[in-house]
């Protein structure tokens, strides 16, 4: 993306503006493996700390990894590094929301895929007031 595109868009990551205000009144803590960056508020006294993330790429809430998600809700304070579990063998890598795109998610029944639903079964019964 070229220096217009980060001027003027906020949904392909930062814009100039933001990635600016963030190195002069935020304080890199981290990054997390997909290349977000997690910053907080410099020290002010008497108030909670901001924490917030910048995106590496598309702004999409799905790509913050839980151990970052508790992190910036303030569940802990420590960094996520500080007290991460070893990942389990069964664990799946991230894969983004396909929502709306041609990956996405679509039923037996779904119109796209042809709109043809399996026969009922006949196991079925409406329920009566009367039994």
């Amino acid at each position: 993306m070229g220096i217009l595109g980060k001027i003027f868009t906020w949904w392909d990551g930062a814009t100039i503006g933001t990635m600016l205000w963030s190195s002069r009144n935020g304080e890199h803590v981290g990054t997390d493996a997909q290349g977000n960056k997690y910053y907080r508020s410099k020290g002010k006294s008497g108030q909670q700390e901001r924490r917030w993330v910048i995106y590496d790429g598309a702004n999409d809430a799905s790509r913050v990894p839980s151990e970052w998600h508790g992190w910036l809700h303030h569940s802990y304070d420590e960094l996520p590094e500080s007290h991460l579990a070893p990942p389990k063998i069964w664990e799946a890598d991230y894969t983004p929301n396909a929502t709306g795109t041609a990956g996405r998610y679509l039923p037996a029944g779904a119109l796209e895929r042809g709109g043809k639903r399996a026969a009922a079964t006949g196991d079925y019964e409406a329920w009566t007031p009367d039994a």
